[in-house]
């Protein structure tokens, strides 16, 4: 892998933080990412005023990756109002990790960290996979899944 122009990368964030919309926290957050094929993805915070409603920066950058041919991350930052890597909420941990994967290396505020160490025991498509196969019809449980779900919690099937 070539060396990670982490400068570019905070530009980049420093930018969309810029254009962050954060009436009610007043808290501006950017992120870019760096793609597999050398792209440079950012977002900003859009607050709402449900709150619940509110985009992280991550959330539009993912947007961007996807807006613009979607693809890998690489490496990600994300910045505050005062110019300074800020760690991801645990949602736009899980974003992330999606969009980048185990590898992605991100810039946190005491260095750089890849996504295992970001988000030990992450949940992502390997897992709903995995969950898929195990609930593929098995001929030693009855053929409707109420029920089979009743037998196998209640071990009346013979196993527990």
């Amino acid at each position: 892998m070539t060396q990670l122009d982490w400068d570019a990368l905070l530009g980049a964030a420093i930018d969309a933080m810029t254009r962050a919309y954060c009436p009610y926290s007043q808290f501006p957050v950017g992120a870019a990412g760096l793609t597999d094929d050398g792209r440079i993805v950012s977002g900003c915070n859009v607050e709402n005023a449900s709150y619940g409603a509110t985009l992280c920066a991550e959330c539009g950058m993912v947007s961007d990756l996807i807006r613009t041919g979607g693809g890998t991350l690489v490496a990600v930052v994300a910045v505050n109002g005062e110019r300074v890597p800020v760690a991801p909420c645990g949602r736009c941990r899980q974003l992330i990790y999606e969009h980048g994967g185990p590898a992605c290396q991100v810039l946190m505020p005491g260095g750089v960290a890849d996504m295992t160490q970001v988000l030990p025991g992450a949940f992502g498509p390997h897992d709903l996979e995995e969950a898929a196969s195990r609930l593929a019809p098995r001929p030693d449980i009855a053929s409707d899944p109420a029920q089979a779900s009743s037998e196998e919690k209640e071990g009346t099937n013979g196993t527990l």
